[in-house]
């Protein structure tokens, strides 16, 4: 039987290849694959992440290949992420695997959500695969465990995390959340701002891990050389140049089982 993947994306701005490599990686090995949304609206992506020509500030870099672009956008204005579940509906025990899916606005409505964590709470207490890219991670930092003193669900584990180095943090810094391909019902958040990201979730990942675990957020991460990393149930990707690795790790940890 083919195996069954929750895919995870928040509706507060996605980071376009981030939800679209592990989408594309899933659904070309065969899987089901199922979108959940907060409110169950299409995930629209980060203006800024479906712009080939975006410079990162911090790295200097362009993130978003053209034909990254072309393809997210095209997702977009067909109809496969049109229809995603409330995360208040979905029916964990139906999965093999959940994978959340980053972006800034993942910080917003992710990341401290009660029927999220409700889910992946399920999803590892029954050991199946939990996967977080980038700022998602942070829903599994929050995610704590009464059967364990409370301590994050990732403690003792090796978890990779969005270098504090790259965060968008500093003087006059004002990160708006403009999302491409709104309609009338389903706009961005254009009256919200932030200081740059919510939190150092590098910071975060080495409390939540523990002195027994470890934090990988190696700098010199990149597209040829990404970092992804699999500490059973955990499958954890650093940020947009690992969402690649991250749908194909996804793919082949579920292969293996």
């Amino acid at each position: 039987m083919a195996k069954k993947v929750l895919i995870i994306a928040t509706s507060c701005g996605s980071w376009g290849e981030e939800l679209q490599a592990p989408w594309d990686a899933c659904k070309k090995a065969g899987f089901e694959v199922t979108l959940a949304t907060v409110n169950g609206k299409k995930p629209l992506p980060f203006q800024i992440s479906v712009d080939p020509d975006f410079v990162d500030g911090v790295q200097n870099i362009k993130t978003n290949p053209k034909e990254v672009c072309d393809r997210v956008k095209a997702l977009v204005e067909s109809d496969e992420w049109a229809n995603p579940l409330k995360f208040s509906e979905v029916n964990m025990d139906e999965y093999d695997c959940i994978a959340l899916t980053g972006g800034p606005g993942a910080m917003i409505d992710m990341c401290n959500n009660w029927d999220l964590h409700n889910l992946i709470m399920k999803a590892y207490k029954s050991g199946k695969i939990v996967a977080a890219l980038c700022y998602a991670v942070s829903a599994l930092v929050f995610l704590r465990d009464p059967e364990n003193d409370y301590k994050s669900i990732i403690y003792g584990k090796k978890i990779c995390a969005h270098p504090r180095a790259w965060d968008f943090y500093g003087p006059g810094m004002k990160m708006t959340y403009d999302v491409w391909g709104e309609t009338p019902d389903n706009q961005g958040m254009h009256d919200l701002w932030t200081p740059g990201f919510l939190w150092p979730i590098e910071d975060l990942v080495r409390d939540a891990v523990g002195p027994n675990g470890a934090c990988i957020a190696r700098i010199n991460t990149n597209r040829e050389n990404p970092q992804v990393y699999y500490d059973h149930p955990f499958i954890t990707g650093t940020s947009v140049e690992s969402s690649i690795a991250y749908g194909d790790k996804i793919v082949e940890v579920l292969k293996s089982l």
